[in-house]
């Protein structure tokens, strides 16, 4: 019997498609997004989505940590849990990055990552500071840059 959630696949703004490479399951630091095949480096993963938001409704939000700035006055509200993007986690030894194309954000590979491994990308040095070190980073990663 299969446990395979039924994703739906993206597109990119050239109409390309990305096929469904991962599964969201627990992890480390909670549910994460993990690989199902192997992955290439440079390889689009996913599209983070989410309602738009002006920066106004953002910062009222901002306890909320699925925000995401797109440019000036324009943010990804990426709390809905149709937006599987959401569950890429934070990592000090990430395998991905995030790569706005045409306004879109996209969880890009870094690395080749491997079928079973967790998808991660580094979220930046103010969210790292507001949302992350108060309660300890839970990464998990041997090169963990706030191992007490």
């Amino acid at each position: 019997m299969s446990t395979k959630k039924n994703y739906a696949e993206t597109s990119l703004p050239n109409g390309t498609t990305i096929p469904v490479r991962y599964e969201v399951k627990r992890g480390v630091s909670g549910f994460g997004l993990f690989a199902t095949l192997d992955i290439k480096k440079g390889t689009v993963i996913i599209e983070y989505i989410g309602n738009i938001i002006d920066d106004k409704e953002a910062e009222r939000k901002h306890k909320t940590m699925y925000i995401f700035e797109v440019k000036k006055n324009v943010n990804i509200d990426g709390s809905p849990r149709w937006n599987i993007g959401r569950y890429v986690n934070y990592s000090c030894d990430p395998n991905s990055e995030t790569e706005n194309r045409k306004n879109r954000i996209y969880v890009i590979a870094t690395k080749n990552i491997k079928a079973g491994d967790e998808i991660t990308y580094d979220y930046g040095e103010e969210f790292v500071l507001e949302h992350i070190k108060p309660h300890g980073c839970r990464c998990g990663s041997r090169n963990c840059k706030m191992k007490k």
